[in-house]
């Protein structure tokens, strides 16, 4: 045997370097070796920063701090598979920190992260990669970029990947995706609702769920719950429901059945095929209280549709809700009352309440939970709207006090619906004098003052529905409520304003409520309303118009113009025409005034003095005039400064203070400028002497108006003598001709200017010391006398006239009379024509109004 050599070991090359083995305990160093050009080192290093990512969020951070990120995002087009693996590993757990996140976007790596779902790359790639992309694309922009980047089609494909971390991952991503609409629409073209179906076979509840979160995303568009009733996604979701160890996936499917049956076709199919049975059984007999609340929603969302609620009404919806009503869960309630809401669009569901489930509905106005309160009240206003029967079974349920109640809680809605029950009931006269009993003017205050705008609007059309009852004005006068009422029409919102100005028209039916709502300008509001073309309304005219014809004084310096249908009442006065933004003074501001040379204020008064109250006025009356005549007492003042003439023989039973009679004002007329004796003289200045001193004793006194026994004479007059009359013509003429006996007589055209009534009037001004003439005492009038004396004899006996203000102290008065030529013609309709009454020249001619001799009455 040979001798055996032993082999020699050939020395490595000079220029290749011995193999070093690196054991690093600091990131840092670890970080550098992502630059080597090694890719066993590279796949090392990945390794290592993957171990130490996980550990925590502080060590993501250190390692976005080492400057980690750059160099690991040009390692994911590595062409070493492993390189390429595991730092898609690295990124897969480094998305989830929000710096980071806030790095990959500068960096711009989504498009490479999409590559890495191609067919051909490893489950454990597919499982980071989609990892990756859900954590990016819980944000906004990192959603757009994936969606450009064309990552959604490979996501849906790996819904179909065997590895149950691929299918998480991916449905999780795509669900963070569907919340934008282009997104949405995407997922329709790329048929992705088949395999988000299956993930709800999946045996991992995660997957179910995400699935299902996904599912009742993309069902809010029509197109979508088409492709899940084609693909009998409805089979799966009932089979979800019906699965008790499914409880915890119930929610979600409940949400995606919600949507679903908004559509009619999906609706209709359910009920053929037993499901809408199926889904209330589930509603009324779950024992979860979050199930039973989001089914009822579902059934909710389902009775908006008019054709789904006639389904849900043949089901039987009703009897099912009125169980839900007395669920222990407020979630349940509150979604019960919102369907009886929905369902109350159906007329056959109001009829069905009209005898069972409104009880159990006002007993949730006493919930101390507001959506409970606010929910109950909704199906209340709903269920009583157009519904007199339901209104009267809500008022035997107690409901008023609680709907009263619920006007001062801290829900606008709540307010808004309260108020619309109460209107609704208001239209019948029973229950509105039941609801006037629970103080409910002082309850709307507060609605009233709200800020919301809805509430506002309701609020004051409730007030509209109410103020119709004498009782509820006086209410809301005392309580303060006319304020916040026409603070209203400055609103912007065209209801509030239209609501505000239809409870003003009706509050406006009465004289006290409507000089209240004149005190705090409610007139100036409306005119300024009126004039805008875009703010204006038929209410806030009908309320102008009604404000006015309350306030006739007020109309008629306005507007210079009274109808026929304007009944002059006792109190009216004429103050001229007002200029534009003035205030017109009340009759008792007036008399306070000391007398001066401006126009007279012409007051129409035909009640005794006697119904006024009385006063001590008398007693210091007689105290400084005793030992004078009855004549002369009865030329006393009244407390308001204000004479009444009198014939000499009548005295006014109860009156306190008596006044120059007609006889004597006649004989200081007569001696004027031609001097008197001396004893007359005296006896005028005791008069007036004592006619002072009872005004300055009267001053701080209450006032009313003060009595017009000649205006009473003249009523009692034309009663008897003109009233009888049975032609109409006849009745004007006449009235003319005793109107112009009372004022002076005719008065001829050329002496005009010589009819001193200035003069008359100046005089009588001085005797009463006051600005206010009762119209009795004027016996030289111009035309605006003589046509406000017609008008307000003829308002008495029944002849219907207008009063027309001109210029110059001009005024007239217009009628309506059927023209001869048309009397007695058969065939032909009546034709009146009107006509103005003369009562200056000719008094008791009728002047056609176009004719010339008319305008020459009105211009001359």
């Amino acid at each position: 045997m040979g001798k055996k050599i032993k082999k020699e070991v050939e020395p490595p090359p000079k220029d290749v370097f011995d193999p070093l083995t690196i054991e690093s305990k600091k990131a840092a160093t670890v970080v550098l070796m992502l630059n080597s050009t090694e890719e066993e080192i590279l796949a090392k290093a990945c390794e290592a920063i993957y171990k130490f990512a996980l550990k925590g969020e502080e060590n993501k951070t250190t390692l976005l701090e080492l400057g980690a990120v750059e160099p690991l995002t040009k390692l994911l087009t590595h062409e070493d598979k492993i390189v390429r693996r595991n730092a898609t590993m690295v990124f897969g757990i480094l998305a989830s920190n929000n710096d980071v996140k806030k790095s990959l976007r500068e960096l711009d790596i989504l498009n490479a992260i999409i590559a890495q779902l191609a067919p051909e790359e490893e489950v454990v790639i597919h499982e980071f990669a989609s990892l990756c992309l859900a954590n990016m694309s819980v944000e906004y922009t990192s959603k757009v970029q994936i969606f450009e980047y064309g990552g959604l089609e490979p996501l849906i494909r790996l819904l179909g990947s065997p590895d149950p971390d691929v299918k998480k991952n991916s449905i999780e991503c795509i669900y963070n995706l569907v919340q934008d609409f282009h997104c949405r629409m995407a997922i329709q073209d790329l048929s992705a609702i088949p395999p988000i179906l299956d993930l709800l076979k999946s045996e991992y509840p995660i997957i179910q769920l995400l699935a299902l979160k996904t599912l009742g995303t993309i069902t809010n568009d029509r197109e979508s719950r088409v492709m899940l009733r084609d693909s009998q996604g409805l089979e799966q979701l009932l089979k979800i429901l019906e699965t008790k160890e499914f409880n915890d996936l119930h929610i979600e499917a409940l949400a995606v059945l919600a949507n679903c049956l908004e559509d009619l076709d999906t609706m209709q199919q359910l009920q053929q095929a037993g499901g809408l049975r199926k889904l209330l059984a589930f509603a009324e007999n779950t024992t979860f209280p979050d199930i039973q609340k989001n089914a009822t929603k579902a059934i909710a969302r389902a009775a908006y549709d008019p054709e789904t609620r006639k389904i849900l009404h043949e089901q039987g919806v009703e009897k099912c809700l009125i169980n839900l009503l007395g669920a222990e869960n407020d979630g349940t309630k509150v979604a019960a009352a919102e369907v009886i809401s929905a369902m109350s669009e159906n007329l056959a569901t109001k009829e069905f309440f009209n005898t069972q489930g409104i009880p159990q509905i006002v007993q949730l106005l006493k919930s101390e939970n507001d959506d409970v309160k606010e929910g109950a009240s909704l199906a209340l206003a709903n269920l009583t709207t157009a519904n007199q029967t339901n209104a009267i079974a809500a008022a035997e349920a107690g409901a008023i006090e609680s709907l009263i109640n619920t006007l001062s809680c801290n829900r606008d809605n709540a307010i808004a619906n309260a108020a619309t029950v109460l209107t609704n009931m208001a239209t019948q006269e029973a229950l509105r004098l039941a609801i006037q009993n629970f103080d409910i003017m002082r309850a709307l205050i507060h609605p009233l003052n709200s800020s919301n705008t809805l509430v506002q609007s309701k609020a004051a059309l409730t007030v509209a529905a109410l103020a119709c009852d004498a009782e509820a004005r006086i209410e809301l006068r005392h309580a303060g409520g006319l304020e916040p009422l026409v603070e209203l029409l400055h609103s912007n919102n065209d209801e509030v304003r239209r609501h505000a100005s239809w409870a003003v028209m009706v509050c406006a039916s009465d004289e006290p409520t409507s000089i209240e709502l004149c005190k705090i300008g409610v007139l100036d509001v409306l005119e300024e309303i009126n004039q805008s073309m875009r703010r204006k309304n038929n209410f806030s005219e009908a309320a102008y118009n009604r404000l006015l014809n309350n306030n006739l004084s007020l109309k008629y310096c306005q507007t210079g113009y009274l109808s026929s249908n304007n009944m002059i009442p006792d109190g009216f006065y004429d103050a001229g025409r007002m200029s534009p933004g003035t205030k017109l003074l009340s009759l008792k501001e007036f008399a306070l005034q000391e007398p001066n040379d401006r126009r007279a204020i012409i007051l129409i008064n035909s009640k005794p003095y006697s119904a006024y109250p009385t006063y001590t006025t008398e007693e210091k009356f007689s105290d400084s005039v005793s030992g004078r005549s009855s004549s002369l007492q009865r030329r006393g003042r009244t407390s308001a400064g204000v004479g009444s003439p009198t014939d000499e023989k009548a005295d006014v039973p109860g009156q306190t203070v008596a006044v120059g009679s007609k006889t004597a004002l006649k004989e200081r007329a007569s001696r004027k400028g031609k001097g008197k004796k001396e004893e007359e003289k005296n006896k005028e200045e005791e008069e007036a002497a004592a006619l002072a001193k009872i005004v300055e004793s009267s001053a701080d006194k209450e006032w009313c108006l003060p009595s017009d026994n000649d205006f009473c004479n003249y009523i009692t007059e034309v009663s008897k003598t003109i009233l009888p009359i049975t032609d109409l013509k006849a009745q004007i003429e006449a009235l003319a001709n005793f109107v112009a006996g009372k004022m002076g007589g005719p008065i001829s055209k050329k002496l005009l200017h010589e009819f001193k009534w200035e003069l008359h009037i100046s005089e009588v001004k001085f005797q009463l010391k006051s600005n206010i003439i009762p119209i009795g005492y004027i016996k030289k009038g111009t035309f605006y006398h003589r046509a406000l004396l017609f008008k307000a004899l003829a308002d008495k006996i029944g002849i219907g006239a207008t009063l027309v203000r001109g210029e110059y102290n001009r005024a007239w008065n217009e009628v309506k009379l059927v023209e001869e030529s048309y009397k007695g013609v058969t065939g032909l309709l009546p034709r009146p024509e009107e006509f103005i009454i003369d009562l200056m020249f000719e008094p008791g001619a009728l002047l056609k109004t176009r004719s010339q001799e008319a305008e020459f009455y009105k211009f001359l």
